[in-house]
């Protein structure tokens, strides 16, 4: 195992580099469409807006066709010095990583390839609880023996947060002790909510114990591109960072990157990735998607000044927010939590509870009146979250949000009684035995203490409350279904949308 660790670009590297202001590959698809090319061959609307391409480029524009362009080109992604393999790297050098793999599959993708190179490493992973369900199907799909580890709890809203470095080590030493030595860590950090754990600490904790440490840092792209943010988790030692770029840092929706760290892990990491990435992602990858990639990290680079802007509205918002005694503000009570050590001022997650309304009507209200829309809802919460670099027009959307409450105290004060976050049941076999054993669909009710043949998961935040071979417990059930039958809220792998009915392990005798 490597123990020198080099020099890790910092983002004053990347601003000197001048490389920094060119996006390669978005400029190599432009060099190409610009020689007017015959296009026989794939995509069937042959970079044409005329003819059959005619009613696509009237909707997306025509610039948009032409640059819908297939792998292989020579000058744009063929060959070890290609545009394509200058923009990834740097990438990497402006997220302080080895390496960074671009995603056309999203964050998903980069989950999935991240369980496939864990698996490369051993079979045993830790798992925080509240990690995102494509990381439970790639934990379904290579086989990994998942340990889990739960997140502190904000009973009140009803939202999970992170993990202590002191939860990780004693979760670690317990599998030694078992003879059960884990091989990769899995956490989430920043959480949907704006919460930020110590992943310093929980880097170092995981390298003495010779595991590799994967961070889901899907919500925090924009994480060391400004003094006022958290840092980028690759400089603070993560092995691996599944960033998806298109969530807070500006490139198209579904695009993301996989970040590689310069930690221990590094060589052999590198190449269990890259053949990861070979099996995750699509032959057809869209240049536009990583053209929007390469374009949002010269972007973010660049503009640290507007990235302050977007800051100052934030904060902006804030102060109007908590101005007006009918809401707070969820990350105020962070410090009630060991695990939180920073907050992404970005995330604006407002407690609307003393409304009288849920969080799913006063979003509602917001999106059918105001035409607003905030990220997610909650019981209790409406969650914004403002793009790095983009100034939103925070007074008219505050505006916004007080005539809402004006139309909830109008009317008489809603239930909003919601089942706790359930704990899991107990893991009764393999999530892969589960998933590919025989089965039958039976009852909610007769579900109950039965082993789940399916992953199910809440959204939103989307994380995952059952796996396959977890036990089916009467808390998940109500949790579930309660989900199900809240306005904005529907459960990712349920056998029908009511969540009336589950898949389970086939019974004999």
């Amino acid at each position: 195992m490597t123990t020198s660790i080099p020099h890790i670009p910092t983002l004053q590297d990347a601003k000197a580099n001048e490389a920094q202001s060119r996006a390669p590959y978005a400029e190599a698809l432009q060099r190409h469409v610009a020689k007017k090319p015959t296009q026989i061959m794939v995509p069937g609307h042959s970079g044409r807006g005329d003819d059959m391409g005619a009613r696509l480029a009237s909707f997306f524009g025509e610039k948009a066709v032409e640059l819908d362009l297939p792998l292989m080109l020579n000058g744009i992604d063929l060959g070890p010095d290609s545009p394509m393999q200058e923009a990834q790297q740097l990438a990497a050098e402006a997220w302080g990583a080895k390496r960074t793999w671009f995603m056309t599959n999203g964050a998903s993708q980069a989950n999935r390839t991240a369980a496939v190179a864990a698996r490369g490493l051993g079979e045993r992973v830790l798992v925080q609880r509240n990690s995102h369900s494509s990381f439970s199907d790639g934990i379904l799909l290579t086989g990994l023996i998942p340990r889990f580890i739960t997140p502190s709890i904000d009973e009140e809203h009803g939202i999970s947060h992170g993990v202590t470095p002191s939860e990780i080590a004693a979760a670690l030493q317990s599998a030694v002790e078992e003879d059960r030595p884990i091989a990769a860590v899995y956490i989430v950090s920043p959480s949907y909510f704006g919460s930020v754990s110590d992943v310093n600490r929980i880097a170092e904790v995981c390298h003495r114990y010779e595991a590799a440490l994967i961070v889901d840092g899907a919500w925090g792209a924009h994480f060391g591109f400004h003094e006022d943010l958290p840092e980028s988790p690759v400089r603070l030692g993560a092995d691996l960072v599944i960033s998806s770029t298109h969530k807070l840092a500006g490139s198209f929706t579904q695009s993301a990157m996989l970040h590689l760290g310069y930690g221990p892990f590094a060589d052999e990491l590198e190449t269990l990735i890259q053949r990861g990435v070979n099996m995750t992602a699509s032959t057809s990858a869209s240049a536009l998607l990583m053209g929007s990639l390469d374009i949002a990290r010269q972007s973010m680079v660049a503009e640290t000044e507007l990235i302050g802007q977007s800051i100052e509205l934030a904060r902006e918002f804030r102060e109007l927010v908590e101005a007006d005694g009918r809401f707070s503000l969820i990350d105020t009570g962070f410090s009630g939590f060991g695990d939180i050590v920073d907050n992404d001022l970005l995330r604006v997650a407002i407690d609307v509870s003393k409304l009288g309304q849920s969080g799913h009507w006063v979003r509602d209200r917001l999106i059918e009146e105001h035409s607003v829309y905030f990220e997610m809802a909650t019981a209790t919460t409406i969650v914004a979250v403002l793009g790095a670099g983009h100034l939103h027009p925070v007074a008219d959307i505050m505006a916004s949000l007080q005539a809402v409450a004006d139309e909830a105290q109008t009317l008489p004060p809603a239930t909003l009684s919601f089942p706790p976050l359930p704990e899991p049941g107990d893991l009764r076999t393999l999530p892969r035995d589960a998933y590919f054993g025989e089965s039958e669909i039976v009852s909610a009710d007769e579900a109950v203490g039965r082993i789940s043949c399916d992953s199910l998961a809440a959204y939103p935040p989307g994380i995952p409350n059952l796996i396959p071979g977890e036990e089916i417990t009467a808390e998940t059930v109500a949790f579930l279904q309660a989900v199900a039958t809240s306005p904005t809220g529907y459960v990712r792998g349920a056998v029908d949308p009511f969540v009336t009915r589950f898949r389970v392990r086939r019974m004999y005798g």
